[in-house]
């Protein structure tokens, strides 16, 4: 190789090694747009989000810390007013966690909504 005469080979037949190799990837792209068409007329990135199931999950999630939260409020104001120190925040904080839990629950439309008459 250091006395250049197999490289000056090696580029006599290359033309014919490009010429083949863009031939059969020619012959793969042809293959791939029988499968599968759609594949050349996506431009830009597929979405990977509905907006409007984040928007649900944002809803579903906020109305379970709302929940838990107005129940520590409760139980703490309690506390507070009545002097039964860590009892109404145990107490508040549980129901406030049930009743987050039963607003995703309505929300998700798993449990029947006691307000809707159908």
């Amino acid at each position: 190789m250091a006395d250049g005469t197999s490289g000056k080979g090696d580029r006599k037949n290359q033309p014919d090694d490009e010429a083949a190799l863009s031939a059969r990837l020619q012959h793969l792209g042809k293959r791939l747009n029988e499968v599968s068409p759609r594949s050349e007329n996506v431009s830009g990135p597929r979405q990977t989000a509905d907006p409007s199931a984040l928007a649900r999950g944002f809803r579903l999630s906020t109305e379970l810390v709302a929940g838990v939260i107005v129940g520590a409020l409760i139980g703490w104001l309690l506390d507070r007013w009545l002097g039964i120190s860590p009892w109404g925040m145990i107490v508040f904080l549980l129901l406030g966690f049930a009743a987050g839990v039963l607003n995703v629950m309505r929300a998700a439309g798993i449990a029947p909504d006691a307000n809707r008459t159908d």
